[in-house]
């Protein structure tokens, strides 16, 4: 059994003007032995060992030892923490404040999620519109649905009259889901439980019956077994799920990872978007006012992301990245829906577009830099207005149905909580309606973006937020994030953990990274494939900025990221482990030889290329796979490795299999340690509890491994070793 010894460091600390010392401590870890099989795999020729195959099989009761034995380790480590549970103190107060959604009208009422400050999951509740929020009942409770709060609320869709309702529930974070379908109005089950349901939307047709998307069965483990063939059935109310009629997908010789199927607002169409992968679909539609109409191809190929989002009769307004990376609003009759006799009517612009519709508008919102600008146009292409926002920030939410007279919408940035306008859409007037009473002054922090340089010229936009008066000393701890992948945007929003790291004197910086959407469909290729290697050395050209510009150095530096921003913290860690003292890989992309072969993986394709596509491809993701380049006598910095026992999205594996490599290979006292949350999955619908904890044993596990002592308020100081 391998063991290190941590020695904490002797910590001054004042409290009331007095100097105290912690007496020294010594903690040992002791790593479960894990063992190693002869597994190999064959690329081209070339053998590639895989001794930790066997962690793969999430059913073995070997892999269930292992992750207990790993907790076990973990949880010791974290126990030690002096401030750890004055960590979950203040995040659990701060946590503590009422949240409400954006409201949304179905049927005769307005509804809208509100979370009372500490509950697991948010509650549905509505009142009749027109009448005062504050006469809202209770509509839908899912910390109901199970005792400790692992069985969330997936999504929610309304029948056109808005009297019945079908909404999802995961179990355990899972992305498998199950509908249950509501009497909105006695709030009663009417009918049988739908399952295996996966990926999905949910549209209705009429008041009849809706659209949903799933995968067979899987052989062998649900959680990781490979799932490739999506397919779109329909679900006529009061008839069993084994009746439901297929509507798309299921051919052997053509396989589409992810389809979906939508309903236009009027009924008159149902929209089907295949994909291969992430990026790309096909294009159909069919009239759904003619019976046994035909599927008709707009889109036969997978070249662009593009779908329609309104129609007036047969003309069709499409969004689409065809012909322009970033995005514009064409038309067409759908009697001849071939591109080429597209029109433009919201043209492309520098800027990306993401569109929305509601009273008969179209709000076309930008990313202007990574934030939002939202212009407003009537049916004609005329532009109304450009909407005078709250600040700068990020802002959703800014759709609703034709005969609607007002919308809500929400607005926030890095330092300001999430706020509900109401906004009047012929009048273009927006007033505050709700927002957040926190225990939190945004005042007393600042946010500002900058431009660095990357290692090939390329300018990237980085947000720096703190406290005011933040002194550059190049000793201040500091949390680099950064994601870089699958069209994802970073734009700026509140974060209730983010706060209490600045409140602790901390410094959070987000690297708008390539292979991201913030520019485009250019900048998201610049990081796919045989060009990710860029994403990373953002990410590391992001990180010596800092410390060039003495927010912070190595010693005080941690870097984080979650799922392929996983993959960034796993390949930037191996690739200079001398840059940051903690790293902090969330639900990691890390075995990129194997990725494609668990549940959905295939699908990633697009921007990371397969190992079996050619030798090229395979030699370049073998030289950044993090799991494959963990290298004997390196001192890799401190690292917590995080993931979900239920997580069916990135499974597992992943990440055990990496923590296995570095506890295996670590030179050095910085601790490697993996912590594994039990019926959790990708992070979606994760209890608030669960969340709190697990700020609590990441922020400490940083500051204290920096050599940080935190105080019992914000209001005291911190002292560096």
């Amino acid at each position: 059994m391998k063991k290190i010894l941590i020695i904490a460091v002797v910590l001054s600390i004042f409290v009331s003007c007095k100097n105290e010392t912690e007496n020294l401590k010594t903690i040992t870890v002791n790593y479960p032995e894990t063992k190693t099989v002869d597994t190999k795999n064959v690329f081209f020729g070339e053998t590639v060992a895989d001794p930790f195959r066997w962690l793969e099989d999430d059913k073995s009761e070997e892999t269930k030892a292992w992750v207990k034995a790993q907790n076990k380790t973990t949880f010791a480590y974290l126990d030690h923490i002096p401030y750890r549970n004055e960590l979950k103190e203040r995040l659990t107060k701060l946590w503590n404040y009422e949240k409400i959604s954006a409201h949304y009208k179905e049927g005769n009422y307005t509804y809208f999620s509100k979370n009372d400050g500490l509950q697991n999951q948010s509650v549905i509740y509505r009142h009749k519109t027109g009448t005062d929020a504050k006469t809202a009942e209770v509509f839908l409770n899912p910390n109901t649905f199970s005792e400790d709060g692992t069985v969330s609320l997936g999504g929610l869709s309304f029948s056109k009259n808005g009297k019945i309702l079908a909404y999802s529930i995961s179990e355990g974070g899972s992305d498998w889901r199950k509908i249950l379908i509501m009497n909105t109005e006695t709030k009663e089950i009417i009918e049988d439980t739908l399952v295996d349901v996966k990926f999905s939307s949910t549209s209705w047709y009429k008041n009849e019956g809706f659209y949903y998307s799933s995968y067979d069965k899987p052989k062998g483990s649900e959680l990781s077994a490979k799932t490739d063939q999506h397919k779109v059935y329909y679900h006529k109310l009061g008839t069993k799920q084994s009746e439901d009629k297929l509507i798309f997908g299921g051919t052997p010789q053509e396989k589409h990872r992810y389809i979906y199927g939508t309903v236009t607002e009027d009924n008159r169409y149902l929209v089907i978007i295949p994909r291969v992968s992430t990026s790309g679909n096909k294009l159909f539609i069919k009239n759904l006012t003619i019976p046994n109409a035909p599927l008709v191809e707009i889109l036969g190929n997978t070249d662009s992301d593009s779908n329609i989002i309104e129609n007036v009769g047969s003309k069709l307004f499409i969004m689409t990245n065809l012909n322009a990376p970033n995005q514009k609003i064409v038309t067409v009759d759908a009697a001849n829906p071939d591109p080429k006799y597209w029109v433009d009517f919201i043209p492309e612009t520098k800027n990306v577009l993401s569109p929305a519709t509601g009273g008969g508008y179209f709000f076309a919102s930008y990313m202007v830099d990574a934030v939002s600008k939202v212009l407003q146009y009537d049916y004609n292409g005329k532009l109304v207005r450009e909407i005078k926002l709250p600040g700068i920030g990020s802002v959703a939410g800014f759709g609703a149905k034709k005969e609607e007279t007002e919308l809500y919408y929400a607005f926030t940035n890095y330092v300001t909580p999430s706020s509900i306008y109401k906004y009047n859409i012929e009048k273009g007037v927006s007033e505050l309606y709700r927002k957040p009473e926190i225990d939190f002054n945004s005042s007393n922090f600042e946010s500002k973006q900058v431009f660095y340089t990357s290692k090939d010229g390329t300018k990237v936009p980085l947000i720096i937020t703190h406290k005011k008066g933040l002194e550059l000393d190049g000793k201040n701890p500091t949390i680099l994030y950064g994601y870089g992948g699958f069209n994802v945007s970073l734009t700026p929003s509140f974060s209730i953990a983010n706060a209490v790291w600045m409140e602790q004197g901390g410094v959070y910086a987000v690297a708008n990274l390539r292979g991201g959407g913030e520019y485009g469909k250019a900048w998201h290729n610049a990081g796919t494939k045989m060009q990710k290697q860029n994403v990373f050395d953002d990410f590391i050209a992001a990180a010596e900025f800092l410390i060039s510009k003495n927010y912070t150095t190595s010693n005080y530096l941690a870097i984080r990221g979650g799922s392929n921003g996983g993959l960034l913290v796993g390949a930037t860690l191996t690739q200079r482990p001398d840059l940051m003292k903690v790293a902090l890989p969330a639900v990691g992309v890390l075995d990129m030889l194997r990725y494609h072969t668990f549940t959905a993986g295939a699908g990633w394709a697009y921007d990371y290329g397969t190992a079996e596509e050619s030798k090229d491809m395979f030699n370049y993701l073998k030289g950044y796979s993090p799991v494959h380049n963990v290298q004997k006598g390196v001192k890799y910095p401190a690292t917590l490795v995080t993931t979900g026992d239920h997580d069916d999205r990135v499974v597992p594996a992943h990440s055990f299999k990496f923590a296995a490599e570095l506890q295996r290979k670590q030179t050095g006292n910085n601790p490697t340690l993996i912590r594994i949350e039990t019926d959790a999955g990708h992070g979606a619908g994760t209890p608030v509890s669960k969340t709190i904890a697990q700020y609590a044993d990441i922020f400490g596990f940083t500051l204290y491994t920096m050599g940080y002592k935190v105080l019992p308020n914000k209001t005291q100081n911190q002292v560096k070793r």
